[in-house]
């Protein structure tokens, strides 16, 4: 990474120049370091998808935004609806420029006010990890409520995922791996919480904590899916969000494990403008605030990637841009 000075960018037609404020991390930031992200990357990409800012100019044809909006921005600026297509692929962070950076020119379409009673920082933590979980719990079958959701681990898209479901009425089962972080989840609303560090087979436990159905709903985010196919129940649903690893010392997927989970098995990326929209008005209706681990200066911005990558954060690492 290295730092470059530029002009300040000005607004094309149904364009913006925001002045960004905070950017977070998501593990999408680590795949692309490392060369496995499955989309295009452009070369001297400016990185990171997650920002959030104030709009400083608009361009002609600009209607629904103003100068001092405060905004974030859709990860796939193409995606506004419906379903995921090759069409929607461009993303910011990847084959565009992403938000790591004082202005940054944006499409108007791709844009979405922040709830008002978010920070910057905050803010900043909603496009990947927050629009992940609320695409596991909202955009298959839909979770209800009375229904329980297990989550996995401590991560940004897991942390949202309980905090929505505990919105919609439902019951959540936690996993994590020490004593420090269960409590932290039991205090976001988590009903039980399972360290699996403990007990390996903690498929067997969320079995017993559902009377032997099973969960309705797993987000999943770590590729180990055999535990979560025990663990759901039948006609549930796996939300597959992704993999933490490039998949090397993952067991096979069990394909007779799946026919007889009776669930289904659903991957998802991300999500569209019209699902960000819906999340951050629940967000705003419930008071919902995200979890911001830790924050990094600009300046500092390797750092920050360096401690996301290694100290296992509980909730977001966040860049102040300024």
């Amino acid at each position: 990474m290295r730092v470059e000075t530029g002009d300040r960018p000005m607004p094309g037609r149904s364009e913006v120049v925001v002045r960004v404020r905070a950017v977070s991390l998501s593990y999408r930031d680590l795949m692309i370091l490392r060369g496995w992200y499955p989309l295009p990357v452009k070369a001297d990409v400016i990185p990171v998808a997650d920002g959030a800012g104030e709009i400083v100019a608009v361009g002609e044809g600009v209607e629904r935004f103003t100068v001092g909006d405060r905004v974030t921005a859709a990860v796939f600026p193409r995606w506004l609806d419906g379903r995921f297509s090759v069409d929607y692929a461009a993303q910011l962070g990847g084959s565009l420029d992403g938000l790591l950076t004082e202005y940054a020119r944006l499409d108007e379409s791709s844009l979405v006010r922040i709830p008002e009673h978010l920070s910057f920082s905050e803010a900043s933590t909603l496009p990947v990890a927050g629009v992940t979980a609320w695409n596991a719990l909202t955009g298959g079958r839909g979770v209800q409520p009375g229904e329980t959701v297990l989550t996995l681990g401590t991560g940004g898209v897991s942390l949202f995922a309980i905090q929505f479901a505990k919105a919609a009425g439902a019951r959540v089962i936690a996993t994590t791996s020490s004593e420090e972080k269960a409590a932290a989840l039991r205090a976001l609303g988590a009903d039980d919480v399972l360290n699996y560090r403990e007990e390996p087979g903690w498929a067997t436990r969320v079995r017993e904590l559902t009377d032997g159905a099973g969960v309705d709903h797993v987000v999943e985010v770590t590729g180990a899916l055999g535990e979560a196919l025990a663990a759901v129940a039948m006609q549930g649903e796996v939300a597959f969000v992704g993999l933490l690893a490039d998949g090397d010392g993952l067991a096979p997927l069990d394909v007779k494990q799946l026919w007889l989970a009776g669930a289904n098995l659903r991957t998802l990326a991300v999500g569209s403008h019209a699902q960000f929209v819906s999340m951050a008005r629940a967000i705003s209706a419930n008071r919902i605030r995200p979890i911001v681990d830790r924050v990094f200066a600009f300046e500092d911005a390797p750092d920050a990637y360096r401690y996301y990558e290694s100290a296992r954060p509980f909730g977001k690492v966040v860049i102040s841009v300024g």
